[in-house]
């Protein structure tokens, strides 16, 4: 729903898409049919016995005809009972179905997205599209599709046993169906735009709670004295929810009554004319009692199917949403028939390779106004939109910002060399070790592994034969074990433990009260900096890759852990092709070739003693950041 009050059009094209989900179930959807004729069926008993024991059987006294009478109306609601508790296991199974399908679907979507779409989305509204809207979409094929059958079902019904009645009577009953229409459509309009409003807000609501309440967060508000503040502002965002909750159920509540209203003047209009008709018998009285006990299935139905157009509109909103995401191309994608990796040498070659952040046309989730349009994300704590933001001029000088990421990269790494990267912070050698497992790829140039470009590579083949361990070690709030493990889940207990020790970690953890078994909490912050990023690099030496890539993998350690670690690291990293982001000199003597880093060029390269003799960057950097390290 766009701010103008735009109506969502509910198109062939949306509907098709939305009975795909439905369609596995269709056995399923089957029987629900089958149930709500019956259902249908046994709701037009009772007015008819009711006719029956006023127009003949009491004034007969046929008491045996009573009892058979009295029973019949005790067996309908027993077996109408029955019924819909089978048809609501139907529409359970359907409507569960339909989530775990839409969830899966959208997991698996958002497991291939790159990682530039993650860092330019919310994780609340994706928590947003994987709960609230998924079950939103299911309520369009559980409950609102099925609503509509069992009106039409109903109302057809009901009109066919009135007209058999008294058909005069059940045209005056009809006269009033434009007024239904009027309202439904007047109110269900109303409640559409306030629940789509009220979707917004709640996915705004969620992006707030997931950036505050992670462990990340939670320790940022804590340490500038936040709290108060956060608490207004999500105080604030809950009340935008609270008050659209109290706007959606007032409006229902004035829907309710309004249709209410209007069945009354029906309902006048048919007893005063079949009162009269009675008086002057031309009609009894049992007729008029069963024609008035089915004006309220009758309106209940034809208020359903009035209001139907708004109803689904409003229900598929969630599968726009779920749709949009569903729809977002993968910008990390795999071709049809990928080379595979069969016996990997490990040769890497850079050819010209350059990489921007920011492109035009960057795969982005927004929040969906309706089928096929997107806006903006407001940011979490400023609430501003990308485009408000001032265009930021070109920097010169020093600094290291800029527009291209990665100007011009060449190189080459023959298989078993070590490679180390060094530059100034923010030179481009963390995006430059993304681009080797295909985090991101290059705008221009190309990355060759044996000769072959990585986007023609299986992206599985690809990953097992990459190991990488990031700037940032992240833990799951899990056991170590589970940590471990996550690298290479059938490794034997042997082989873990063998990998924590050549990390310098399998002491420490013997040392703990559980040992592998201990959990290591939010992003696994029970540990130390150096604790997490050892179990980190065991991870990685668990899995046993061909490429290895160390973004600063040692950098949280002491001397003594990290003299241990890269005693063990000559051995791991022997005879595989190793990328090192390097700020320790041990590391940097031990390379094959050094690539310096500066405003996203390769601007020397070398061994350690030919770099130094030059007199540039690499010897700045040596003489601020390496010269006090003492060598091996």
């Amino acid at each position: 729903m766009s701010a103008s009050g735009e109506r969502p059009k509910i198109t062939r094209q949306l509907l098709n898409r939305v009975f795909t989900y439905a369609w596995p179930y269709r056995k399923h959807i089957a029987g629900m049919l089958v149930m709500i004729l019956i259902s249908s069926g046994l709701t037009l008993i009772a007015p008819l016995i009711m006719r029956d024991l006023i127009d003949r059987t009491l004034p007969n006294r046929d008491l045996n005809r009573l009892m058979w009478l009295s029973g019949a109306l005790l067996a309908v609601p027993l077996i109408r009972g029955g019924v819909s508790i089978l048809q609501r296991r139907f529409n359970a199974v359907v409507g569960e179905g339909v989530i775990y399908d839409l969830r899966v679907a959208l997991y698996h979507h958002l497991q291939r997205m790159s990682l530039r779409f993650f860092t330019q989305t919310r994780v609340g509204e994706l928590m947003s599209r994987l709960n609230n809207d998924v079950i939103g979409a299911q309520n369009a094929i559980s409950s609102t599709i099925v609503g509509m059958v069992t009106d039409i079902i109903q109302g057809i019904a009901v009109l066919f046993v009135m007209f058999t009645l008294e058909w005069r009577l059940t045209l005056i009953s009809i006269l009033i169906l434009p007024l239904f229409i009027l309202s439904a459509q007047r109110l269900g309009d109303r409640l559409r735009i306030i629940a789509r409003r009220q979707m917004d807000l709640n996915a705004e609501m969620n992006a707030m709670m997931s950036e505050t309440l992670n462990i990340g967060g939670a320790l940022l508000v804590k340490i500038f004295g936040r709290t108060q503040q956060e608490v207004a502002r999500f105080s604030q965002r809950a009340a935008g929810v609270r008050d659209g909750g109290i706007q959606r159920a007032v409006f229902g509540a004035v829907f309710i009554m309004v249709v209410g209203l209007v069945s009354a003047v029906g309902s006048a209009l048919v007893y005063s004319i079949g009162g009269y008709l009675v008086i002057r018998d031309s009609l009894t009285i049992g007729t008029i009692v069963a024609l008035g006990s089915y004006l309220g299935s009758l309106y209940s139905a034809l208020s359903g199917l009035a209001n139907i157009p708004v109803e689904l509109a409003t229900s598929l909103v969630s599968f726009e949403r779920v749709f949009e995401v569903l729809d977002l191309p993968q910008e990390i994608a795999e071709k049809p028939n990928p080379v595979r990796i069969h016996a990997l040498r490990g040769r890497l070659t850079f050819e010209n390779v350059a990489f921007q952040y920011d492109i035009e046309g960057a795969i982005n989730l927004s929040e969906v106004e309706r089928h096929g349009k997107l806006r903006e994300v407001d940011a979490v704590l400023s609430g501003v939109r990308s485009s408000e933001l001032p265009k930021p001029a070109n920097p010169n000088g020093t600094s290291q910002a800029r527009d291209w990421a990665l100007e011009d990269i060449s190189f080459d790494v023959l298989p078993g060399q070590l490679v180390a990267l060094v530059g100034p912070s923010g030179a481009g050698k963390t995006t430059l070790s993304y681009l080797i497992p295909r985090l991101y790829d290059p705008v221009q140039g190309r990355i060759l592994l044996d000769d072959v470009d990585l986007r023609d590579l299986s992206l599985d083949d690809l990953s097992a034969q990459i190991g990488m361990v990031t700037q940032e070690s992240y833990l799951f709030h899990d056991t170590i074990r589970a940590n471990l493990l996550f690298a290479r889940p059938n490794a034997s207990q042997e082989q873990m433990e063998a990998a924590a020790r050549a990390a310098n970690i399998h002491d420490f953890i013997a040392e703990l009260p559980n040992g592998y078994d201990t959990i290591v909490g939010e992003r696994g912050y029970r540990l130390s900096g150096g604790e997490k990023q050892r179990v980190a690099l065991a991870r990685v030496i668990l899995k046993d890759p061909r490429i290895l890539i160390l973004d600063e993998a040692t950098s949280h350690l002491d001397s003594e852990s990290e003299a241990l670690i890269q005693q063990a690291l000559r051995h791991i990293l022997a005879g595989r092709t190793s990328i090192v982001i390097a700020h320790r000199l041990s590391t940097i003597l031990a390379a094959d070739q050094i690539l310096v880093f500066d405003r996203g060029r390769i601007v020397e390269r070398g061994r350690h003693a030919e770099l130094l003799g030059m007199g540039g960057v690499y010897s700045l950097l040596y003489q601020t950041q390496f010269a006090h390290q003492t060598a091996p």
